[in-house]
């Protein structure tokens, strides 16, 4: 995407954090010796990693007993991303040697909602498939989309049915396939899912 095709990024609100973050990703170490940070995606497709140039973050979910924490900076502004191999690598801002970019080491990336790139017709973000509703042909509900399974020819509808909530036992979530054989519609205005799938499937 160039930067022509990136539209601007919404104004966080006050104390920086946008309301609507979300959690796209890690830092995982330095690359290189200037400053370049290597990237995990939590996503195939990192769009949102790529058309955004402010990068949130918070401290990883733990540390060794013995590692002290490093304090995380909470706001990385990105002077360039690309693919590199099998991964992502970034060139940030104040970030220029290699001890500085390990001290980000284990960081989590957030970026704002409303700085992903639209997605295409019938193309949808996982983050916004969770929490909606399913029902099926005859009106019946379904459960509720708590997650998606990525099994390589398509995605996977990971359902609690009503009543239940996660975390639940594999046996107890319904699994639709997210292809057009089985979803008649998407509304996210209704957060509302229609599928011709069987209660009893």
């Amino acid at each position: 995407m160039s930067d022509a095709e990136r539209k601007p990024e919404p104004t966080p609100l006050e104390g920086g954090w946008p309301a609507d973050a979300i959690e796209v990703g890690r830092l995982l170490d330095a690359w290189g010796i200037k400053g370049w940070i290597k990237v995990q995606a939590y996503s195939n497709d990192a769009q949102a990693l790529f058309s955004s140039r402010r990068w949130f973050l918070k401290p990883a979910e733990t540390t060794l007993p013995t590692a002290k924490a490093q304090p995380v900076p909470p706001l990385l502004k990105i002077l360039s991303v690309r693919d590199h191999g099998d991964g992502i690598v970034a060139n940030v801002e104040g970030v220029s040697d290699r001890n500085a970019a390990e001290a980000l080491r284990g960081a989590r990336i957030f970026i704002s909602r409303a700085a992903f790139p639209k997605a295409d017709p019938d193309e949808f973000y996982w983050v916004d498939l969770i929490g909606l509703n399913v029902v099926n042909r005859q009106g019946e509900a379904l459960g509720e989309v708590i997650g998606l399974l990525d099994t390589g020819p398509h995605s996977v509808l990971r359902i609690a049915p009503p009543g239940l909530q996660a975390p639940l036992k594999p046996d107890q979530e319904k699994l639709i396939p997210f292809v057009s054989a089985f979803v008649d519609d998407v509304d996210l205005a209704e957060r509302r899912i229609s599928v011709d799938w069987g209660l009893d499937f």
